[in-house]
């Protein structure tokens, strides 16, 4: 039996695993036993990842649409041929629209210095990754107030004394490492409070959970900074040294008080004062979460940036327990790894398609674009046509609000090209479809993690392919090679890649051979609270009144707007994850369709009664947008305001027999309505009816 180190690609987190193989087969998969946050762990997901190399149902070989898009007709192809069909329509496309009419668009990766590097070379500014749909106006929310992009932030659970979720439910959308660090924070007499409209996993693991009314965070927010600086709770030197735009944040909060957000919230007065006093007794070992999907409301920047305020009032920015900027390979005096971003690459003179950067949208991040916006590109042809679209690792037909509308966008296209490992539905309405080697058949770019103590890590292939598919980094090499943008990818193999990689870092690949990856640091590095925090802002500090916002005609504190409720037999759709899924990408999977095969309509007691509506009975849930169908679960754990569903379900490709037409799709009722200012969908905006069939 051999062990292969590599990374898990079963969700986005990439945990470090060990592969055990024998005779090219998988037996087992378990988490890395040498790294030090993982300790061997691995989560479902992670260890169902052996049923994809044997699944019948993935991709097997370059596939050519011969019917009506959605039709499932196809025929085989070989590399070459499919490759050609590709690279002359995308010429086509150039020389009739211009290199700007081509798009692509990918769930960010290891190799995504390659998709943005191909992308440039062809002179498109068009590239476009999932993380608007994701965590754009969480983005915008750190770049308003520290310089930072969101990724560039972490969070010290292990060494924390009180941490506040507001639906961060880290037991069910699970990310290993942090998982760990938080159950043994816990086991040590961390406080935890949870906040959700539903008890979730997390909620049953706080010392206090607080349901709130749907949509009304920023209530709850603005009352917490209210009492924090009425009862001069806050880190003064903190404030006084880091902060702009105190006094300000003071005379605006001052109207909101404790009471005025329970008549919003429907949480108690006293309990959003308790929340606030020992937040505050914790300080600066506390951490009011800031959220990963950040997603859900149209003033979603505004609710992200009262969060990374609290944080910067409890003085918890860059301590040991709080919030901390992760740091690289530059901060320990050591060369970063070369991406082929790093070369001299054409410059492109058109503006974005979705105008982020531009006048449209001059605040959301450009590197990543606003997805969510593309089909109307395509539909409008403003500013002007979108006719191609290459998609790699992502399914905007079911990541994009408003399913229809996405499909009737892809009709427009003069070429849609999926490349992944399983049909998704944006495969399934695609002209050409690419496999992709599964993540144990292939390796890819090396992976720094920067955090307090950086690492490189290596994901190596574990066996070779079982049929005629490809690693993404090779495809798009090939493809290049055909537009005659070859010379911008210096690599033939694996090897060169990695090479290239690790030039002028003194590293080397047997560096990695003991334990699959290489720690560029001893101890952990905080920067002095005194004098050395690097915020990127203009003015150096955390920009509570945000030269980024106010430049750009936007408020920096905005006047709360009451949340109006539901109409009677109308609820808010709130959707999120479960430990058995991740987003829409192993509903497929035969071990995780067996832990969960279908989602269910989460909806209160009492209203279910009124509805008459049974636990377990089918029911119809409609929106203005489209109807489906899925059985009812009828809970206590939710409130009135609000129905419940995991998203990814819902599925319309009939090759995926496991998951086809099982539970319902929260994309097919959601309105393709966004926070225009973070940059993020507002996927819980809609307002469904639920109706006993």
């Amino acid at each position: 039996m051999q062990s292969v180190h590599s990374i898990c690609l079963m969700c986005s987190v990439r945990c470090p695993i060990q592969v055990m193989v024998d005779n090219d087969n998988v037996k087992l998969i378990e988490g890395n036993p040498h790294d030090p946050g993982i300790k061997g762990s691995i989560c479902p997901k992670g260890a169902a990842g052996v049923c994809l190399l044997n699944d019948q149902e993935r991709l097997k070989k370059p596939l050519i649409r011969t019917g009506p898009r959605g039709s499932g007709q196809w025929r085989e192809a070989t590399w070459d041929e499919a490759l050609d069909y590709v690279a002359t329509k995308l010429k086509e496309i150039k020389e009739k629209y211009g290199a700007h009419s081509i798009a692509y668009t990918e769930r960010s990766q290891l190799n995504s210095h390659i998709s943005k590097t191909f992308m440039r070379a062809l002179g498109s500014p068009n590239y476009f990754s999932h993380d608007s749909c994701c965590k754009g106006s969480l983005n915008t929310a750190f770049r308003s107030l520290t310089g930072y992009t969101d990724s560039s932030v972490s969070v010290d659970l292990a060494k924390a004394k009180h941490i506040i979720l507001f639906g961060r439910n880290y037991f069910e959308s699970i990310e290993l490492k942090m998982v760990k660090q938080l159950t043994s924070a816990l086991e040590n007499g961390t406080k935890l409070t949870y906040i959700d409209p539903r008890v979730t996993v997390t909620a049953t693991k706080a010392d206090k959970f607080l349901m709130i009314r749907p949509g009304t965070d920023l209530a709850l927010s603005y009352a917490l900074m209210h009492v924090i600086i009425n009862e001069e709770l806050y880190d003064k030197d903190y404030v006084k040294r880091w902060v702009l735009g105190f006094e300000e944040l003071k005379q605006f909060v001052g109207k909101y008080t404790p009471q005025w957000a329970e008549e919003q919230t429907g949480i108690p007065a006293k309990e959003i004062i308790s929340l606030a006093r020992q937040a505050s007794a914790a300080k600066p070992a506390v951490i009011f979460h800031y959220g990963y999907r950040s997603a859900h409301y149209t003033n979603e920047v505004y609710v992200r940036r009262a969060l990374i305020m609290l944080n910067a009032l409890m003085g918890s920015i860059e301590a040991p327990g709080g919030i901390f900027f992760k740091k690289n390979a530059k901060d320990f005096g050591k060369k970063p790894l070369n991406k082929l971003t790093d070369q001299q690459l054409p410059d492109i003179k058109v503006p974005r398609c979705d105008g982020a950067g531009t006048a449209k949208l001059p605040t959301p991040d450009p590197a990543h674009g606003v997805v969510q916006m593309l089909p109307q590109v395509i539909l409008s042809e403003d500013p002007y046509p979108v006719k191609g679209l290459i998609v790699w690792r992502h399914d905007p037909m079911l990541s994009i609000p408003d399913y229809e509308n996405n499909k009737r966008a892809f009709e427009k296209l003069d070429l849609l090209v999926t490349i992944d490992i399983q049909f998704s539905e944006t495969a399934w309405y695609s002209d050409v479809v690419l496999p992709e080697s599964i993540y144990l058949e292939r390796g890819d770019s090396i992976q720094e993690n920067s955090g307090l103590k950086p690492s490189l890590y290596i994901r190596k292939p574990a066996v070779t392919p079982r049929y005629d598919t490809k690693p993404g980094w090779e495809i798009i090499k090939k493809l290049a090679d055909r537009l005659d943008i070859g010379h911008y990818f210096p690599y033939q193999t694996l090897e060169d890649l990695w090479n290239y990689q690790l030039q002028g870092t003194g590293l080397t690949l047997d560096d990695f051979a003991g334990k699959g990856f290489v720690t560029l640091a001893d101890e952990p590095l905080y920067w002095n609270r005194e004098d050395g925090i690097q915020f990127k802002t203009p003015s150096g500090k955390i920009e509570f009144v945000s030269s980024l916002l106010e430049e750009n005609g936007y408020p920096s504190f905005p006047e709360y707007e009451t949340v109006q409720p539901p109409a009677e037999g109308h609820f808010r759709l709130l959707i999120g994850r479960s430990i058995a899924h991740t987003h829409v990408s192993t509903q497929n999977n035969p071990l995780l369709n067996e832990l969960m095969p279908e989602n269910l309509l989460w909806i209160n007691t009492k209203k279910a009664e009124k509805l008459g509506i049974k636990n377990g009975q089918t029911v119809q849930i409609s929106s203005s947008r489209g109807r489906d169908t899925i059985k009812a679960h009828v809970t206590d754990l939710i409130h009135p305001e609000a129905v419940f569903m995991v998203h990814g379900f819902g599925r319309r490709v009939k090759a995926l027999t496991r998951c086809y037409n099982k539970g319902a799709s929260d994309t097919l009722l959601q309105e393709n309505i966004s926070d225009m200012i973070g940059g993020s969908p507002a996927l819980q905006h809609v307002h469904v009816k639920v109706q006993a069939i």
